[in-house]
């Protein structure tokens, strides 16, 4: 058996996490709800909150949000981290309104949980003017950045399993190591390859990694809508370059119009200054279509 060793160390910030809480409305009754389990940082975290505020801690008309982690096998006795959080309620009409509270906390044993009874006025939650809520969905998020670990192991440093503002829904197999490298490398190629990218190779290569991701006992519905975009993107983006062709060619022969309207309008002006220098001169008006009917005979 592996013995375990203290380790401190430094871990850079990880993607931010999403959690879209759909039916908000319908949590009137309910004091408190979890988000799944997801991994920031390489270190296994989730989000609680009290729809209509903490009571024990006289959290009266006000939205209270918390970062729990979630103790895993990877612990020793005496673990701990230093984490800087931050703690998101998305503003979806305007981003610039969305509200950030954040802080600094150490996590051990007794210290798994962090946060704000009082994160925001539940009168300004709900106002459906403010954008916080929309179409009975309010989005939530933390971000944070894991200074220091000691005792305990990180659940996967390899892979980051975030992707803002995607969030991570496993099931049950939390410590499901394939399963989670084969969703690292999805998110990874999801994260890395651009449109222009997604050629034909980039999307054999995603429906491989998808293939074997279906097979694990993970709620991809999430995510599900994504690659199917992405798989079908290569011919998106040719039709989208087709089109775009096609619309170039219509601005050319749009200006082509233009330009012989205006070669037009020229020589009918033209025509006009010789029809009246012609009769000025005693000449008579010719009737044109009669004489090109004539010559067209000949």
């Amino acid at each position: 058996m592996e013995k375990q060793q203290e380790i401190n160390v430094e871990i850079q910030p990880s993607e931010i996490f999403t959690w879209k809480i759909e039916n908000f409305s319908k949590l009137n009754n309910v004091k408190k709800i979890y988000s799944d389990h997801f991994i920031l940082g390489s270190y296994l975290w989730r989000i609680f909150l009290y729809p209509k505020g903490n009571e024990k801690k006289d959290a009266v008309n006000q939205l209270s949000i918390y970062l729990e982690a979630v103790e895993t096998a990877n612990e020793s006795e005496g673990w701990s981290r230093d984490v800087k959080i931050k703690l998101v309620v998305f503003n979806q009409l305007n981003t610039n309104m969305t509200i950030k509270k954040g802080g600094k906390h150490g996590y051990n044993a007794k210290e798994i949980c962090y946060g704000f009874p009082s994160f925001m006025n539940l009168t300004e939650l709900h106002n459906p003017e403010k954008g916080f809520i929309v179409k009975d969905t309010c989005i939530v998020g933390a971000e944070v950045f894991v200074s220091k670990s000691s005792r305990e192991k990180q659940v996967n440093q390899a892979v980051n399993l975030t992707v803002s503002p995607v969030s991570i829904k496993p099931t049950k197999q939390v410590d499901a190591e394939l399963g989670y490298a084969a969703l690292g490398r999805v998110i990874i190629l999801l994260q890395t390859s651009k449109v222009k990218d997604m050629n034909e190779q980039a999307c054999n290569e995603l429906k491989v990694l998808w293939d074997e991701l279906v097979k694990s006992n993970f709620d991809l519905t999430w995510l599900e809508p994504v690659v199917q975009s992405a798989l079908g993107m290569k011919s998106y983006v040719e039709k989208a370059l087709e089109a775009e062709k096609l619309k170039e060619n219509m601005v050319h022969l749009e200006l082509e119009m233009e330009r012989l309207k205006v070669k037009s309008v020229a020589a009918e002006a033209n025509l006009d200054i010789e029809r009246n220098l012609l009769k000025s001169k005693g000449f008579k008006e010719i009737d044109l279509d009669y004489h090109l009917a004539y010559v067209s005979l000949i």
